[in-house]
């Protein structure tokens, strides 16, 4: 009987030291989160050294998966990719979820935001929390933070001087296809032309469209400005992507885990913001030296007929009151 009951007591000592050590080894030995990354950019892209500064920041406890150029999940996939669970972050853009949170749409609209500085503001402000909720409860995702790639500006083939939007009047400006970017192409009063992005080059050599609007780095790097003689400096849709993470992956994090991903997020956002500003800079110049007349036009002009051509459309119903008002302000 002795040498069973000192079984008896050895075994269970035994299971409750293991019951010890199953709680205690996870602060220790977790695993390390994976967060599968979907963007549509290049593996040369700005914003791919983003991502990578990102996974950098992340590396003790996470492992960060990028996907770059759409080879996991192509452009306008990403979001029902995370909505289904079967990625967990992406570099999307906000007119993808304007689709399902119509609300949204505002955020696409032509000179809402002057600059990066004020998307930034936005999206820290209370209003732009407002925003990011309604994307977390309707879309399913949270938003990390907005991507800036640059001021989306008209090219031309034609040397003929633009003012105001009238001067666009019959234009042919390729714009990306779907109804949103065709209408940004009315607003600018121009008569807009759905185009593959990697037709646009021949598309300007051979006269099928008469112009293109394209931040200023995509101007370099598809080479447009070969084939075209001015670039009207208009500005008028501050182009950024959002960094977001599904909101089933974000809520299962502990809050230490989530601010960890935060402030990853925010540096990485900032730096490269700071690349394509600068990036800019130097194109205006590299490009007036190529040969190209490059302007600033009545910008307020142009402001203001985009305005009023977005608040008299359908588009304009779903709008928040008085929310060009409070982004204005910021």
């Amino acid at each position: 009987m002795m040498m069973e009951f000192t079984r008896r007591m050895f075994l269970a000592g035994s299971v409750a030291l293991g019951a010890m050590t199953a709680v205690s080894l996870p602060a220790y030995a977790q695993e390390p989160v994976t967060l599968k990354l979907s963007a549509v950019f290049s593996e040369q892209d700005i914003r791919a050294g983003m991502v990578k500064m990102f996974a950098d920041e992340l590396k003790d406890g996470f492992t960060v998966e990028p996907f770059f150029g759409g080879t996991l999940f192509k452009q306008g996939t990403e979001l029902v990719a995370l909505q289904r669970g079967n990625l967990q972050m992406g570099n999307i853009a906000p007119q993808d979820i304007a689709k399902q949170v119509p609300e949204w749409s505002v955020l696409t609209s032509a000179y809402l935001f002057r600059d990066a500085a004020h998307v930034r503001a936005f999206f820290a402000s209370d209003v732009g929390a407002e925003f990011k909720k309604m994307a977390e409860e309707k879309a399913g995702v949270y938003i990390l933070g907005p991507t800036y790639f640059g001021a989306r500006q008209v090219g031309l083939k034609s040397d003929k001087k633009i003012a105001t939007p009238a001067d666009l009047s019959g234009v042919k400006l390729r714009m990306p296809g779907g109804d949103a970017w065709q209408f940004l192409g009315e607003a600018l009063g121009a008569n807009p032309v759905p185009m593959a992005y990697a037709e646009v080059y021949t598309g300007l050599q051979t006269g099928a469209i008469d112009g293109q609007d394209n931040p200023l780095p995509n101007v370099k790097n598809m080479k447009f400005y070969e084939v075209m003689s001015q670039i009207v400096m208009t500005s008028h849709l501050i182009g950024y992507d959002l960094l977001t993470i599904s909101a089933e992956t974000w809520k299962a994090l502990s809050p230490e885990q989530q601010a960890k991903v935060q402030a990853a997020a925010d540096k990485a956002m900032q730096w490269s913001e700071e690349q394509h500003l600068a990036q800019e800079k130097t194109l205006v110049e590299e490009f007036k030296a190529a040969g190209l007349e490059i302007y600033e036009p009545d910008v307020a002009a142009f402001r203001k007929f985009a305005q009023e051509k977005y608040l008299a459309s359908d588009l304009a119903k779903s709008w928040p009151e008085g929310i060009l008002e409070k982004v204005g302000a910021l």
